[in-house]
């Protein structure tokens, strides 16, 4: 049995998995499919049946079997089939379906399930995933978990639904921190949240009574940095996610950013000002000891991403004249340019797969958020706007999200996902407005 801790307020709960079977590998046809159209820019969404789940009741199997549909079909690459065509009515999650009753309605994929409510208080679940054009299972587990953390398993069977069917690590097993925005434009009141990447289960981490910004999670996604200017000055703080607690990590005079992890979670890499510029510091956590990496007078250096082995490091400076991008080793030697276009390029981001950095562009009153290679090579826009800022990788390397404010007097920002591809992007919807996302890895 495999144990997974999952953070709940300030009590850690445990989920339970189990595994029934995994009888075969992904789809070829339609992972390779898949592949082509995310290289020429474009989606053919797998269409996919996802029938209510069974169990003895009928209302928490079938908010399961949603949230699984709709993680699925935010993606943008499924399409969930009308339960109204389906010619199956299933009965038995053990059994194998009618496979020609799904190809008449051209279904690729059947996922079905079972939840129950168990004796002692907690929820039981299973799924399996059919291929329909083959007649083979793909994947199938049992799960147990408290009754309040009856969301995750829906998105647990969307991130093996994904990864089964397209070849790649699914995202939807995962949280968002961020700014919670209330109160007039002039006078908001900023505190942190957390909630799941769908945006349910908002929570607050802060009480409203200090400014907070940039927070970060760490690769454990049980901590976050963020910056406070509850002091008076910038002051960085390590919070843990499990108890609340926080600790103080010092105050840096000038710093606009919250620090960002290394890929170990050990070190944190960040700016501050001296002497009319700001050059980049990396801090052991451990022994609190600081390393200057950048020490150009009077050039701006900031917003420093690690690569995700952390052998290089990207950042912003204006050293040449104009706000661009740079990647030095991570010892702070070996500094080159890779951004070469118009615009002011800023808070650049390193993918969890390494093969692109996003990065926020301002050119000619317009905010882009885009992604280039760490070659410098593959420059595009993925989206524009009035004000986009902030972007943020899911784990997996395949979405971004990010913020932007619209104009208007009572306009306030609002968190965005986007596909690498520049495809699917929509409104991460949130009780108040939120802004400064900053994404989990996948939950253990």
């Amino acid at each position: 049995m495999k144990h997974i801790n999952w953070l709940r307020g300030v009590v850690c709960s445990a989920l339970v998995l189990g595994c029934l079977a995994l009888l075969a590998p992904a789809n070829p046809a339609l992972a390779q499919g898949l592949s082509g159209t995310q290289r020429q820019g474009t989606i053919a969404p797998i269409p996919i049946a996802i029938p209510n789940f069974l169990g003895d009741d009928p209302k928490l199997a079938a908010d399961i079997a949603g949230v699984l549909s709709a993680d699925l079909e935010r993606s943008g690459l499924f399409r969930s089939l009308d339960r109204a065509s389906f010619l199956e009515r299933i009965q038995d999650v053990n059994r194998a379906p009618r496979f020609p009753d799904w190809r008449s309605i051209r279904a690729d994929a059947v996922v079905v399930g079972k939840v129950i409510r168990r004796p002692d208080g907690k929820v039981g679940a299973e799924f399996r995933l059919w291929d329909v054009a083959r007649g083979k299972q793909l994947a199938g587990q049992r799960f147990t978990t408290i009754a309040a953390n009856w969301r995750r398993i829906g998105h647990i069977i969307a991130d093996q639904v994904y990864e089964r069917l397209t070849g790649e690590k699914g995202y939807f097993d995962t949280r968002v921190v961020y700014i919670d925005e209330t109160g007039p434009k002039q006078r908001r009141i900023k505190r942190l949240a957390i909630m799941d990447q769908d945006g349910a289960n908002v929570r607050t981490l802060s009480s409203g009574n200090e400014l907070v910004l940039t927070p970060r999670f760490s690769p454990s996604s049980q901590e976050i940095a963020f910056m406070s200017y509850g002091t008076g000055q910038p002051r960085v703080y390590l919070m843990n996610l499990a108890t609340g607690q926080r600790q103080v990590v010092g105050d840096f005079p000038g710093m606009t950013f919250a620090p960002r992890f290394s890929p170990d979670g050990q070190r944190i890499i960040m700016s501050f000002q001296e002497s009319g510029g700001s050059s980049i510091f990396e801090m052991d956590l451990r022994s609190r000891r600081t390393r200057r990496l950048t020490n150009v007078p009077e050039a701006i250096d900031t917003g420093p991403c690690y690569s995700p082995n952390g052998d290089q490091i990207v950042f912003e400076s204006d050293r040449e004249g104009t706000q661009q991008l740079y990647v030095m080793n991570a010892d702070g030697s070996g500094v080159r340019r890779i951004s070469f276009g118009n615009g002011r390029y800023s808070t650049p981001v390193w993918s969890p797969r390494g093969d692109y950095i996003a990065f926020t562009k301002q050119l000619m009153g317009r905010f882009l958020i885009g992604v280039i290679r760490p070659d410098g090579t593959g420059e595009r826009i993925l989206s524009e706007g009035f004000h986009n800022e902030g972007p943020t990788w899911a784990p997996n390397g395949r979405v971004l999200m990010f913020f932007r404010e619209e104009r208007g007097r009572n306009a306030g920002p609002k968190i965005y996902s986007v596909d690498i591809t520049g495809y699917n992007e929509q409104v991460v919807r949130t009780p108040s407005f939120a802004s400064d996302p900053a994404w989990s890895p996948l939950l253990n």
